[in-house]
């Protein structure tokens, strides 16, 4: 895991888990894991769950994730032509 990846993790962890001090780290990680529905072994929790389950807890099932949400279009033709260099940025 990189530098900037362990900062983002504990920046985010950090609001959340003093939310339930009564947790311990582990159990806390248990309880994200469980959230975010991820069903393997702890030790396979990746990064990437905690940081996009982090980001998006407390928010509607609905709204895009942060990182793709540059990438969308609301409409298929455009990012078909977007896609294939007909139209530029």
């Amino acid at each position: 895991m990189k530098t900037h990846r362990v900062n983002e993790l504990i920046e985010l962890l950090h609001p959340v888990w003093q939310q339930e001090p009564d947790l311990n780290l582990i159990q806390f990680l248990q309880k994200l894991a469980q959230e975010a529905g991820f069903q393997g072994e702890l030790v396979d929790l990746s990064d990437d769950i905690l940081i996009y389950h982090l980001k998006m807890r407390g928010s509607a099932g609905t709204e895009q994730i942060p990182g793709l949400k540059k990438d969308y279009e609301e409409d298929f033709k455009t990012a078909l032509l977007r896609a294939r260099g007909v139209i530029k940025d």
